[in-house]
């Protein structure tokens, strides 16, 4: 085939809602880490296996193991074939799209075309749109899973595929647990829970036990939610219910273990997470909680002041073990580094934390989240162990400039301000102090307030330039 047939082949694979088209290209996914993910949750035997082997299809012809990838959609087809018998055409959508993709790489273009072919068959009589797509409810529903399953900057839009599945499949079971997870995780990113009255995620995993009462995973969900809203007798109802039915669940025990952890119950919480490890050996997210369980432990220790060394320094070993374990099996966990480097610090290896958090700081291409958090835990370093203010303010300064509202944004504001005022109470003159708090209440959305600063600081430094161009764009903004 040549060049210009290969070219318009291509033309129509990007026209597909497929995994190939929902993320960019550019997009610096961990792939090796996905895919342990994606297996983790095949091998466990989680609901909605097909739309796993979809995506693990997806990763490993981006990793160029094709045939891998073809076998992955031959067991996706299969699980559809079986259980989606009367709607199997519709579910197979993005199968096809993938089957499509994977022989493009595999330079076996008229396979490809087949599934042009086979795509225009089904979608035609869907939809009034692009020949080879049909934006159905089968297709967004899977394009939320999967951007759930791809990285936090996707959970807004895999919201809105949910909703989208939603307004046409109201009681579809497996649309509206997509939701309520979107929605949880967006809560946690946003660091503002709702009260219960007007909880979105409460009211939508309560639907879903209305349609599946057998759902596990919705259950020890919203046991977690309404122990927060202090609903703790029937929280612990489901948790039990949950573990009753599904005691070999892994991403059941984990809500579970959350549920004791926050009820005080650690050594528990920690029992679960061990016994969710034994199925899933390789989860990064399962060693870094129990590191950071067995943090909470260590840090209880401190503020009991028990002076047992060696309980002590079981638990640093603990915690280090398992902080290093998850970097190991994914080096770019960036969370696990600086968790590891916190207890050097706390075990007063203040260069081996030190080293890391420079390691980290020479890092391109770290996603905003890893960035706003390295940002404020090496302010804190400066701070509390260089004994650096200045330092510490650049740091903190650059976390402000990142991702506005979110929990590490206010601790960076926060540790501004407090050295800020420190600083002035000390040194009323001090123009650098009152520039810089300008900037901080500039990035705060605090114009009256930044003005006044700036005023200030100008008074004090008649003349700077930064602080006038400041003062300019306040004035110019509405």
């Amino acid at each position: 085939m040549s060049n210009t047939l290969k070219e318009s082949l291509l033309e129509k694979l990007r026209q597909f809602q497929c995994h190939f088209t929902w993320v960019p290209e550019n997009d610096n996914t961990d792939f090796r880490d996905l895919k342990l993910r994606l297996q983790d949750s095949i091998n466990l035997g989680v609901k909605y296996q097909a739309t796993s082997y979809n995506h693990l299809a997806f990763v490993n012809c981006q990793q160029g193991y094709y045939e891998e990838a073809i076998q992955n959609l031959k067991k996706a087809k299969k699980i559809w074939r079986e259980n989606h018998k009367d709607d199997f055409e519709r579910r197979s959508i993005i199968t096809y799209g993938n089957f499509a993709w994977v022989h493009y790489h595999m330079e076996q273009l008229t396979e490809a075309q087949s599934y042009l072919d086979k795509l225009e068959m089904i979608c035609k009589p869907l939809s009034d749109g692009p020949r080879y797509t049909a934006m159905i409810p089968e297709v967004y529903g899977e394009k939320g899973w999967s951007l759930l399953s791809s990285a936090a900057k996707y959970y807004e839009e895999a919201k809105e595929c949910f909703e989208k599945a939603l307004q046409d499949d109201s009681d579809n079971v497996e649309w509206t647990m997509g939701y309520a997870t979107a929605l949880l995780r967006l809560e946690v990113i946003s660091g503002v829970p709702e009260d219960q009255e007007r909880s979105q995620p409460v009211k939508y995993l309560r639907r879903v036990l209305e349609l599946d009462p057998d759902d596990t995973l919705a259950m020890v969900m919203l046991a977690l939610k309404l122990q927060g809203f202090n609903g703790s007798e029937k929280a612990n109802e489901l948790i039990k219910e949950a573990l009753r039915k599904s005691p070999d669940l892994p991403y059941v025990l984990r809500y579970a273990a959350k549920f004791y952890r926050i009820g005080g119950d650690v050594d528990n919480a920690i029992g679960l997470l061990k016994r969710a490890l034994e199925f899933t050996p390789s989860s990064t997210f399962l060693h870094h909680q129990i590191g950071t369980y067995y943090r909470g432990k260590l840090f209880a220790l401190r503020k009991k002041k028990d002076r047992n060394h060696s309980d002590r320094a079981e638990l640093i070993s603990k915690c280090k073990y398992h902080f290093e374990k998850a970097f190991e099996l994914k080096p770019s966990f960036v969370f696990a580094k600086m968790d590891f480097a916190g207890i050097c610090l706390e075990n007063g290896e203040v260069d081996r934390a030190e080293e890391i958090y420079n390691s980290l700081l020479s890092l391109e291409d770290l996603a905003p989240d890893d960035k706003q958090a390295l940002a404020l835990q090496v302010g804190l370093f400066e701070l509390h162990h260089k004994r650096s203010e200045s330092n510490a303010i650049v740091y903190f300064l650059d976390g402000l400039k990142i991702r506005h509202g979110s929990k590490q944004w206010k601790l960076c504001d926060s540790n501004l301000r407090k050295i800020l005022r420190n600083q002035i109470e000390r040194n009323p003159r001090n123009s650098k102090a009152f520039g810089v708090l300008g900037m901080v209440h500039q990035l705060a959305g605090e114009k009256a307030e930044a003005i006044e600063c700036f005023e200030k600081a100008l008074e004090y430094d008649p003349g700077n330039e930064e602080y006038l161009n400041a003062l300019s764009e306040l004035h110019l903004s509405n």
